[in-house]
């Protein structure tokens, strides 16, 4: 199986990734330098998770060659707008301490001020056209607020990142996303920060789940690894 995926506008990412979302300050750098030393090359963070900087300071630590990490950040719903996009960039490049990111989305969308989401996206074509970012994207954006979005800017995005895991397969969007070329990309893609199983009152997470529990015993893996096995067939 191919280790990278192609976007819409041919930059390469690798198909699995490392987040940091409730990654502390205080644990990050060290947390990206050992993802790095373990093989993973796509590190992604957010303005508003308020890491960047580690991160950054954690792929120097590593010693692997920019160029061969893939560095995602995201704008924060409180930085749309065209100007505040542009300024964002800015703020996280500094943080991360560098020149170019490889992909920059946004965060989630602005329903009650929908226009500065659309100049944000904006700013984000433009920082793609003047070679600052490699790719750009959304995230959390409802299909409707998607198909505003294409309705009002020039450039598909390369991304959509949205929650998905065995038990939020999210399928309509990805068959929209996939006719459209855009990349669906997962987060929390082993459930991890959501509960899914049970009733209010004995609640557990997808990692307790006794049918992809069995599947692990009988594989000899986690339940972690199974499912990031699904996300790739």
């Amino acid at each position: 199986m191919n280790k990278h995926l192609a976007l819409n506008n041919g930059v390469r990412i690798p198909r699995i990734g490392f987040g940091v979302f409730q990654s502390s300050p205080e644990e990050t750098a060290a947390a990206v330098e050992t993802a790095l030393h373990a093989g993973y090359r796509h590190i992604d963070t957010a303005a508003g998770y308020g890491n960047e900087r580690e991160v950054g300071e954690g792929i120097r630590r590593s010693g692997v060659d920019r160029a061969d990490v893939v560095i995602e950040t995201k704008v924060w719903v409180s930085d749309d707008g065209f100007d505040e996009t542009l300024h964002a960039f800015e703020k996280s490049a500094t943080k991360l301490g560098v020149g170019q990111i490889d992909l920059l989305i946004l965060h989630q969308p602005m329903p009650q001020h929908f226009e500065r989401t659309i100049q944000a996206y904006r700013a984000l074509e433009r920082l793609l056209a003047d070679g600052q970012v490699r790719a750009i994207g959304a995230s959390n954006f409802m299909p409707h607020h998607l198909t505003a979005l294409r309705g009002q800017t020039q450039v598909v995005p390369a991304v959509y990142q949205v929650e998905l895991h065995p038990y939020f397969t999210q399928s309509a969007v990805q068959r929209a996303d996939a006719e459209l070329g855009i990349l669906t990309q997962a987060w929390s893609p082993i459930g991890g920060i959501t509960f899914y199983l049970g009733s209010a009152e004995d609640r557990r997470s997808v990692l307790d789940d006794d049918t992809i529990s069995g599947i692990a015993d009988v594989h000899g893996k986690s339940p972690a690894q199974v499912m990031m096995r699904w996300h790739l067939q």
